[in-house]
């Protein structure tokens, strides 16, 4: 049995991991920490079934841990790791704090120095599809944020393949109110929410676009610049990415879906939908799937993408669980096959 110690265990994600963990054949959990909630059950937190009894991070005890999962906010992760590194403990970071590959990047994006940027250098960006070679080896794992697994899925077969005629990239991506955590802010309240439709953080701002660049641009070879526009969806929990680009000259519907249907084929979690058939949410909610489309948008080599995933899922808890199946061995799909 792998043990596994959750910090962050009352938030959405962290919430999340706890259900797959609970359900999983080959995982007990040692622990589970909440600063709100220390001392309390789980089922206090949320409506759940489990009697788990939640401790302060500070008391957390890593002896005989095998795996920790950090849903704390960004920001707040590096102490954390840093120590159950140093006990050798491997870790699957849900924050943002792992996974830009450079401490000057890093600044740009956060405002502020990286508290342990030798550890950048260590860690492994969690996206089974991109570095399943890499990952069965790292302590350190750096879970992707939701909309870039969104993106990168949609896009890597094309940027792999070379078949961009330009660096541009635009992703329209819309997610449910989860996504926003589940700490309180006006914008997520019911009524701000319901019956609305909103962007926000448009332009250069969105921190996601980082992680979209420095992923796209390696696969490339070359950077590309992200166009991107999230937006808030009145609808608990899904995203669905509608990605425009522009391809060379030679290519053509069926030798795209054939390279996507390649490039996918034997990847347990993402599928390319029939010809004619598009995205929802309704496709990946509840899963850790990703569907994917590919479409000629015009003659002039535009072309739209679009993809959809389980923010809570794929999006986070469940790919944090498909990297921790990746470390120890286990099939990918353990845990997640509902």
């Amino acid at each position: 049995m792998i043990r596994a110690g959750v910090y962050g265990a009352t938030g959405y994600t962290g919430f999340e991991l706890i259900e797959i963990l609970m359900r999983h054949p080959r995982v007990s959990l040692a622990f589970a920490t909440s600063r709100s909630y220390a001392g309390k059950q789980l089922s206090e937190a949320f409506p759940c079934p489990y009697d788990l009894r939640l401790v302060d991070a500070g008391q957390a005890d890593l002896s005989g841990v095998d795996v920790v999962f950090c849903a704390l906010p960004h920001g707040a992760t590096v102490p954390t790791a840093a120590q159950a590194l140093e006990q050798g403990v491997r870790v699957i970071d849900l924050s943002a704090d792992f996974r830009l590959r450079h401490a000057d990047e890093y600044r740009r994006w956060y405002g502020k120095d990286h508290e342990a940027p030798a550890l950048l250098d260590e860690a492994v960006y969690g996206l089974p599809e991109l570095y399943r070679d890499r990952i069965p080896s790292a302590r350190l794992v750096a879970n992707p944020g939701c909309y870039p697994t969104s993106v990168i899925l949609g896009l890597l077969p094309l940027v792999r393949a070379g078949l961009l005629a330009e660096a541009q990239i635009i992703a329209d991506s819309k997610s449910g109110v989860s996504g926003a955590g589940r700490s309180l802010s006006l914008k997520t309240h019911f009524v701000e929410a319901h019956e609305n439709f909103s962007p926000y953080n448009i332009g250069h701002s969105h921190r996601h676009i980082a992680e979209m660049e420095q992923e796209l641009g390696a696969l490339a070879g070359s950077p590309i610049h992200v166009i991107f526009s999230p937006h808030l969806l009145p609808v608990n929990r899904g995203i669905l990415s509608t990605i425009y680009v522009r391809l060379r000259e030679t290519a053509t519907i069926a030798a795209v879906r054939d390279l996507y249907q390649a490039a996918y084929a034997d990847e347990p979690f993402v599928h390319l939908l029939p010809q004619g058939q598009l995205p929802s949410l309704r496709h990946v909610v509840g899963t850790n799937r990703c569907v994917v489309q590919v479409q000629q948008a015009d003659e002039r080599g535009t072309w739209i993408v679009t993809s959809a995933i389980d923010n809570l899922q794929k999006g986070a808890s469940g790919q944090a669980v498909q990297n921790m199946n990746l470390l120890f061995g286990l099939p990918e799909t353990l845990g997640l096959v509902l």
